[in-house]
């Protein structure tokens, strides 16, 4: 089995990305697009399937991490529950403005908008966005567990969460972004992002594998793919499984607004990378 090692490395890179940045506010696909770009990681059908995979292991991470809450709240919808059925129906009117729009827009996204440029633009305007938000709402909650949101509030989320289509403006943070406005304090924001992110990433996912079966077909892929697919998989896992206890004990303690710094920071480094043509349009 021969093995392109430089690629491993290459994807490698690209994994922990994602791990670290998946369910943090600074968008987990800037970055990848951003730091592919960097260190030369090809742009085609199989690297945007990689993405899909190490996502999927982000995704783990977090019904690791929330399995008794999710456990729980599975077998009290299915009783019938007043608690149950109230997250469920969350999770549902949430993800449903992301799924119609996505739907719609997403092979002109993936054409126009999976690009350096307006990955430098969505991560300025979104720390913009952020700091505002944050200022102007954190800190005035009503709601103060997941089960308590409202199907007007998850609508109203998931709506926020639609801004994410555009690359750089992160779903977490869009997310968190509505719940704050909606009345949620920021342990139960953060958290209805992370649930959110479970059927909103495993149905674009299938709907990508789907897409790349008929294009190219994984028939075709070789080892070097495959160890790629394996190897990217646990090492966002582990990574993302890491990230997100951190970052839940952090937010809770400090305002989020350094990550918008951070996001500015980025954006103005990359845009100045982008003048001296070290990385593409």
């Amino acid at each position: 089995m021969i093995v392109d090692l430089y690629f491993i490395f290459r994807a490698f890179v690209v994994a922990v990305v994602e791990g670290l940045t998946e369910f943090i506010p600074v968008s987990s696909t800037g970055h990848m697009i951003l730091v592919g770009d960097l260190i030369g990681f090809p742009e085609n059908e199989f690297t945007r399937m990689f993405n899909v995979v190490i996502q999927l292991g982000a995704i783990l991470a977090i019904v690791v991490l929330y399995w008794d809450k999710l456990f729980t709240m599975a077998k009290s919808f299915f009783r019938g529950e007043k608690k149950g059925l109230n997250f469920g129906i969350a999770l549902i009117v949430g993800v449903l403005p992301a799924a119609f729009f996505g739907f719609l827009l997403e092979d002109y996204i993936d054409a126009y908008l999976f690009k350096p440029l307006p990955v430098i633009l969505g991560l300025f305007v979104g720390a913009v966005l952020l700091i505002f938000v944050e200022n102007k709402y954190r800190g005035k909650a009503h709601v103060h567990e997941v089960e308590d949101i409202t199907k007007m509030q998850a609508l109203k989320i998931g709506f926020f969460q639609c801004l994410a289509m555009w690359p750089g403006m992160s779903r977490s943070s869009s997310t968190i972004m509505g719940g704050w406005i909606s009345g949620l304090n920021v342990r139960v924001a953060s958290e209805y992002s992370f649930f959110l992110a479970i059927p909103v990433m495993i149905g674009a996912s299938l709907v990508k594998v789907v897409k790349f079966e008929s294009a190219v077909g994984f028939a075709t892929l070789g080892s070097t793919e495959w160890v790629a697919f394996a190897m990217g998989f646990v090492v966002a896992f582990i990574v993302a499984l890491l990230c997100v206890k951190a970052f839940i004990t952090y937010i809770q303690k400090k305002p989020m607004k350094v990550f918008a710094y951070y996001r500015i920071g980025v954006s103005l480094v990359f845009a100045l990378l982008l003048l001296l043509n070290v990385i593409s349009i």
